[in-house]
């Protein structure tokens, strides 16, 4: 991979990375929730899921969506139906770290697993294995285009859950609180419908 393809690639990821969507809004709102501690499996998932997504994409799977283009509708109502229930249980959520029963954060494996459903991140992968892949040593590429998003996506990854705990005290009184988790619902509803709907 050359220099200008690797600085391209990285400013990809970078804006990729730090914009809003589904992982990000969904960060904000388990630190204002559950503080970073207990939002530290969610980043975690995120990233590590998010990397090994992909890095499978770029292996092969890419490739499979592209011949079989029904697997993507499948794939998009699936996405709206799963974050319609995920913005239903954020806007619905209860006090900062309460022990309601459902008020949980988002665990390791779920935070992996929501990145199959995230059209978002579907995009991004889809994306950066098409655009910055190289044919001569391709295997190697794609994990370079992987380890990349892990790396960069990491401090924006935690970024957004702390500009969540930065919000704590603010939304502490309980109308501030639900106001904002019927807002943040809404905003994860509405930033995937441009990628369902695309």
């Amino acid at each position: 991979m050359s220099f200008e393809t690797f600085l391209a690639l990285s400013l990809y990821s970078i804006v990729a990375s730090a914009t809003p969507g589904p992982n990000n809004l969904m960060l904000l709102a388990s630190g204002v929730n559950f503080g970073i501690r207990r939002t530290v499996p969610h980043m975690l998932g995120i990233a590590i899921g998010f990397t090994a997504m992909v890095a499978i994409v770029g292996l092969g799977l890419g490739a499979v969506i592209d011949i079989v283009p029904g697997v993507m509708t499948v794939l998009r109502y699936v996405a709206l139906a799963y974050t319609v229930w995920l913005a239903w249980k954020l806007g619905t959520s209860g006090s900062l770290g309460s022990g309601k029963v459902g008020a949980q954060p988002m665990s390791f494996a779920a935070a992996c697993l929501f990145q199959w459903v995230n059209p978002k991140a579907w995009v991004m992968a889809l994306t950066a294995t098409a655009l910055y892949t190289t044919t001569p040593g391709y295997f190697l590429s794609v994990l370079l285009v992987a380890a990349v998003f892990g790396l960069v996506g990491m401090p924006f990854i935690a970024i957004w859950a702390g500009f969540g705990v930065a919000l704590r005290q603010f939304l502490s009184i309980p109308a501030r609180l639900r106001a904002f988790n019927v807002v943040m619902g809404l905003l994860l509803l509405a930033s995937t419908l441009p990628f369902v709907f695309e």
